[in-house]
């Protein structure tokens, strides 16, 4: 499923690029059809008299015509600076671009044949109108470079020109019999304002060309030769696009670029945000959207990449996706937005029914019934009439009325993914999805910009998110959960307990702003993106390993580089920054729990910390139960603080429960409170919509001046009083909780791992590991042992375990692993050279 940047350069280069681009070399091309790209993207955006006619269609068409209705009352109502009421031109890039895209939203009206009758539907008049208006912006708006370019870049290289382009494509009969001059005149301006590229055209160089918004850009460029009928325009925007399908090699960048898949498949746009959710599933959407344009027209073979895109959806997506919600922890400052999860979802599938369309057999198979699946089990009405093409909509339908396709995941029962080259876990099993947050000196802890995600200074330090079966993910996570809960009190948080003030409150702006410092902090800058937009920790060690359906995670929590470049004296003086806790933490990913261990938990400043444990949120409306007990074999109810041996909390309106195991002797602070705050306090342009949810936490204080401290607990999703209880047996244990090495040993499982945070040997439960490393050994009763390793600093070339006991030998010796025998075990020594966090397995059976 992967295609690397080797083989994609050798498909792109003079000699091979046959497989995916068809040859432009003289005298060799095949016939190829600019006006095949046109008639297909209109029958992407608008339909086909075919899927028009279908009675599925006929919802996203009425939304279409009602949406145009209202833009030109809108039209009739605009007063002096307007195009549109309510939207003055002038100051707001933002209001420009609204205004091309309610003129694309007018001329999409205009082009819906087959469906039910409208006026609009073919209307020259209303055509000739949109046409009107676009030389009106361009004239006293658009046109005039010196007055162009303000606010936000998106708009002038992308926004406007998406729009445009659209629209331009849409009415192309009109724009040839009325306004044959308008194609030119908008397209050398689009090239005059792409100015992060290279003379007018994509400079694979920029980091502003990467990834989803480069897939936009060059979509874009295809359009714009189409209607040019320039084929080397058309050409040269397909390979760049076709770089976006390249598997990201971090030891052979190409270009510099981080931005895009990678072999685990994480997703990173901004060189450094994990944006499965967000950005990625626009990249998604525009490649998909790409092969339906170039359907056909002879100038690229787009069924040569469906499998490269099938692998983004299994390894990409679809451990993501939850019952139909997208995670929390890939949609950056989009976990702010009011419409996420579900809707996210929506977008992801659109381009799922497309895909299958261009598969085949056992491929095209496999997504049809992860189609199926997502309808079947997501919490939330899916709406085929949201989706983008009517065409998509009737796919849609044939997909769910084939009786011969049924539902299957694309993702096994129980999965553990360790997405380490974004520093993201997922695990799942029937009932629940496990979601963790990390970050390093290679990953954001987090993604603020432009008054969205105002309060995210934790989201990267081990926050997670545990979702449960048949739950109403809306009413679990998304913006809510961000509204009502702490910021400093996300589940699995360790913070200082201090007040941080967002970015609008430091500075009275949405960015910090100081063009004469050396770094030159403008809005879009490489500074503002490095000290406050995305900035990155300073720690190396995240990561973790996978065996099976098992997982581990480790992360050395730390200050972000913002406070470290501070201390140097590298940012001004006026430039805020905040220190963090200091913590070491792991995650053992089973069956029934997840076991998070935290050492050298404090804070070298003297301030007090605490350690949320969880944190879930739930309706004032719903019925809540908090039960437990004590250390001491006392019954515990409600809230408080006390030394708990396990606690239960039970939501018995949603029928979802979770419990707490500590597995050492702490304090812990149970609360239920409910909260009511306005949506607006993580996100400027939400509605100013008050909400209340009644908030749960468990949290553990650590003392001001105290020395640093430990604690060990599992999360247990949905047990019962029983099962809780039952861990008095001690099957579930801890080996080391120290800053050096965290581990656990799992009886019932026959397992043991363990992180190892410093250089040298340490032992755990008969394991030696030569750290750093993550390790996980499980042995089976017929004598066989299966290891699994990983380097969690990504810079070790190799790591040693010595297994002790009686010899073993290699029963599935792996390329990556050499074995010896040696005095008291087993000598495994891995080869974890430019890995990248991948996890390297043996497996090993005792001899005699």
């Amino acid at each position: 499923m992967e295609l690397s940047r080797r083989r994609l350069l050798s498909l792109l280069s003079a000699a091979g690029v046959l497989p995916v681009v068809a040859p432009r070399l003289a005298g060799a091309a095949p016939a190829a059809d600019t006006s095949r790209l046109l008639t297909n993207t209109v029958a992407m955006l608008a339909g086909t008299a075919q899927s028009n006619a279908r009675p599925e269609v006929a919802g996203r068409l009425a939304a279409i015509d009602r949406t145009a209705r209202n833009r030109l009352e809108r039209m009739d109502a605009a007063g002096d600076g307007e195009l549109f009421s309510g939207e003055p031109l002038g100051p707001s890039s933002s209001n420009l671009a609204a205004s091309f895209r309610y003129l694309y939203q007018i001329a999409l009206a205009t082009r819906t044949s087959g469906g039910t009758a409208s006026d609009l539907d073919g209307n020259v008049d209303v055509q000739r109108r949109v046409l009107d208006a676009l030389v009106r912006l361009h004239e006293n708006y658009y046109g005039d470079q010196s007055q162009g370019y303000y606010g936000n870049w998106y708009h002038w290289e992308i926004g406007i020109s998406t729009e445009v382009t659209r629209t331009l494509v849409l009415l192309s009969e009109q724009v040839r019999q009325y306004r044959p001059e308008l194609v030119a005149t908008y397209v050398t301006s689009m090239d005059a304002y792409l100015r992060n590229g290279t003379d007018g055209d994509v400079d694979l160089d920029s980091r502003f060309h990467t990834g989803a918004n480069l897939a936009d850009i060059t979509t874009n460029r295809i359009l714009q030769g189409a209607l040019l009928g320039d084929d080397a325009r058309i050409d040269k925007a397909i390979r760049d696009q076709l770089t976006v399908f390249a598997t990201i090699d971090p030891y052979n960048l190409k270009h510099g670029v981080t931005d895009g898949y990678y072999a685990d498949g994480s997703f990173i746009q901004h060189h450094s945000v994990a944006y499965t959710g967000s950005y990625g599933k626009a990249l998604l959407s525009r490649v998909v959207q790409t092969m339906k344009i170039l359907d056909g027209s002879g100038f690229a073979d787009g069924d040569a990449l469906v499998p490269v895109v099938q692998g983004w959806v299994a390894d990409g997506f679809a451990p993501l996706i939850f019952e139909g919600w997208m995670m929390e922890i890939v949609k950056g400052r989009a976990v702010s937005r009011t419409r996420t999860g579900y809707a996210d979802v929506a977008v992801v599938l659109e381009a799922v029914v497309d895909l299958a369309s261009y598969a085949g057999g056992t491929d095209a198979a496999a997504l049809k019934s992860y189609v199926k699946f997502i309808r079947a089990t997501s919490r939330a009405s899916l709406d085929p009439a949201r989706f983008d093409s009517p065409v998509s909509i009737a796919r849609y339908a044939d997909i769910i009325d084939d009786d011969t396709v049924e539902p299957a995941d694309l993702n096994p029962s129980a999965r553990s993914v360790a997405f380490n080259a974004m520093d993201k876990n997922v695990h799942r099993r029937p009932g629940y999805a496990f979601a963790l947050s990390r970050s390093s000196d290679r990953i954001s802890k987090y993604e603020y910009m432009l008054g969205e995600n105002l309060m995210p200074w934790f989201q990267g330090d081990g926050a997670h998110y545990l979702y449960l079966s048949g739950a109403d993910q809306t009413e679990a996570f998304g913006v809510d959960y961000y509204t009502t809960v702490s910021p400093y009190g996300l589940a699995g948080v360790t913070a200082p307990v201090e007040q941080r003030r967002t970015i609008p409150e430091l500075y009275g702006t949405q960015h910090y702003d100081n063009p004469d410092h050396p770094l030159e902090f403008t809005p879009a800058s490489e500074s503002q993106n490095t000290y406050v937009y995305f900035p990155r920790g300073t720690n190396r060690l995240s990561g973790g390993a996978t065996l099976d359906a098992y997982g581990v995670a480790a992360l050395v929590q730390s200050d972000d580089v913002a406070y470290a470049h501070k201390q140097q004296g590298i940012l001004p003086d006026d430039f805020v920054v905040y220190r963090n806790a200091t913590a070491t933490k792991s995650w053992f990913m089973l069956d029934d729990e997840i076991v998070v261990l935290a050492a050298g938990v404090g804070d070298p400043a003297g301030r007090a910390v605490t350690t949320t444990v969880d944190a879930r949120i739930a309706l004032p409306s719903d019925e809540l139960a908090v039960t437990g007990a004590r250390r001491d074999g006392g019954a515990w109810t409600g809230t408080g603080e006390g030394h708990l041996r396990w606690l239960r909390f039970a939501n018995d309106t949603q029928g979802t429960a979770v419990g707490y195991t500590f597995l050492d002797d702490v304090s812990a602070r149970v609360t239920l409170d409910e909260v009511t705050r306005s949506r607006r306090v993580v996100r400027e342009s939400n509605p100013d919509t008050d909400v209340t949810r009644n908030v749960f936490g468990i949290t553990v204080d650590h003392a001001a001046g105290a020395a640093p401290s430990a604690l060990a607990y599992a999360l247990v999703p949905g047990a019962s009083a029983r099962l809780l209880e039952s861990y008095a047996d001690g099957r579930l244990g801890v080996v080391a909780n120290r800053p050096e090495i965290q581990a656990v040993k799992h009886t019932g499982l026959g397992l043991v791992a363990a992180n190892v945070f410093a250089a040298g040997r340490h032992e755990a439960a008969g394991v030696s590991v030569d750290g750093p490393a993550s390790v996980i050994v499980r042995t089976r009763a017929d004598r066989v042992r299966t290891v699994a390793v990983s380097d969690p600093t990504m810079d070790r070339d190799t790591v040693s375990v010595l297994l002790r006991g009686r010899p073993m030998t290699a029963i599935s010796p792996g390329r990556h692993v050499h074995v010896d025998r040696v005095a008291g075990g087993t000598l495994l020594e891995f080869d974890t050279h430019q890995a990248y966090g991948r996890s390297f397995e043996i497996t090993l059976r005792h001899d005699g």
